[in-house]
């Protein structure tokens, strides 16, 4: 066993011989670019000029009152094509123009990630293709336009639950077979090593910036910083510069569906346990066969039913903490934000505030309101809703994805 390509009993590179080669010369290609100062130069650029670096650490006071603490918003809502995603994929196209690929593939659930991956392939000049679940291009009509509109080819899949598993499947089966001039840009913290490493080093200028932000703002750390986990590349990339600072509690809020007892839910922690998936070892939802079980959530984002390897190591260790958010209280706190602050979130990104109202009540009672009033919380409001306001309307409506 490679050690190098874990995180304490997860990770690894469980995939077809044919590709184990292909991961070598991506890790090497990695490791010298993220050490060669015109490659992060030229990353640098583009997060700050085409991206729109860095994002706001808003103080969302209204909902701070409401909830009973400090909420701080890291605003990757406002990104350049409306998610973090891009954070990522601008590092994973200028490394995939650096080993001479020409085209790029992509997976995607709640289209975000293939929006990203279709707008860094056009600046590159190069030919896109991304797979998406039959449902949730149904889900996510609006981003499957525009990823058409950018110039890619959405192609459609149409095997189990027709989201977001199954178009990793097939995005995997297609890099399998095309690898020698094609890339393939991992959306999530999940997939064979280095795929985990290089999506949380491009996706801790969250965590970076939010360091330096709340110091300028507070004087302090904050007392916890929370997030949505699907996959994890939110998460992972919000938690990176805070996971050795030992005062800071880490949270991870995944999709408890229609409720964990129901077993359609998409909460791989609280209801899975290890197995393999996607080219890595990490918290699976599966049957007693070892049969991977559907996954639901009404946030296409989070419907996959694993997490990222090193999101498992820190469960496991005990440095974050994990806890899951019914559709139902997530989207009511899509409503509490769009209400009290003005801001539309991507539902996904709803699960985390959901969860802050939870926490901030339990504190209230372990620490009296007074005291819990000056705690201090960071939500990575990992995405805006405009792609969710289909399925926001039928939700209001008692119909789609919920019936």
């Amino acid at each position: 066993m490679n050690r190098k390509t874990y995180y304490g009993n997860y990770g690894g590179q469980y995939v077809a011989e044919s590709l184990m080669n292909v991961l070598g010369e991506l890790d090497t290609a990695f490791e010298e670019a993220i050490r060669d100062p015109s490659f992060l130069r030229e990353f640098h650029y583009y997060l700050e000029q085409y991206v729109g670096r860095e994002t706001p650490l808003y103080y969302a006071a209204r909902l701070s009152r409401a909830y009973g603490m400090k909420i701080y918003l890291k605003r990757e809502d406002l990104n350049h094509t409306g998610a973090h995603k891009i954070n990522n994929v601008i590092g994973q196209i200028l490394l995939a123009k650096r080993m001479g690929k020409k085209k790029v593939i992509a997976e995607t659930g709640a289209g975000q990630h293939g929006v990203a991956t279709a707008t860094g392939a056009a600046l590159a000049d190069m030919e896109c293709t991304v797979y998406m679940g039959e449902e949730d291009m149904r889900r996510q009509e609006l981003n499957v336009l525009r990823m058409r509109m950018l110039g890619a080819r959405v192609v459609s899949v149409r095997s189990g639950s027709n989201t977001l598993k199954d178009a990793t499947n097939e995005a995997i089966r297609s890099w399998s077979e095309t690898a020698g001039d094609t890339f393939y840009v991992i959306g999530s913290a999940v997939g064979p090593y280095p795929y985990p490493k290089i999506v949380k080093e491009f996706q801790s200028v969250i965590s970076r910036e939010a360091k330096k932000q709340i110091l300028a703002a507070e004087g302090r750390l904050p007392d916890v910083v929370a997030a949505c986990v699907g996959g994890g590349s939110n998460s992972i990339g919000m938690f990176a510069d805070f996971i050795g600072e030992a005062g800071v509690k880490l949270i991870g809020v995944e999709a408890a569906g229609r409720g964990i007892e129901t077993g359609e839910h998409a909460s791989a922690m609280a209801a899975g346990r290890p197995g393999v998936l996607h080219g890595m070892r990490s918290y699976l939802l599966q049957d007693e066969a070892g049969n991977i079980q559907l996954a639901h959530s009404i946030s296409a984002g989070l419907d996959y039913p694993g997490v990222g390897p090193e999101h498992a190591f820190l469960k496991d260790t005990g440095r974050a903490e994990y806890t899951a958010v019914t559709d139902a209280d997530a989207m009511e706190a899509l409503s509490v934000l769009c209400r009290l602050e003005g801001i539309i979130p991507a539902i996904e990104s709803a699960h985390a505030v959901a969860y802050a109202r939870v926490y901030a009540k339990e504190l209230a009672e372990r620490i009296g309101p007074g005291k819990a009033a000056e705690q201090i919380m960071i939500i990575c409001l990992s995405g805006r809703g405009d792609k969710d306001v289909a399925a926001i309307a039928d939700y209001r409506d008692g119909k789609g994805y919920l019936n």
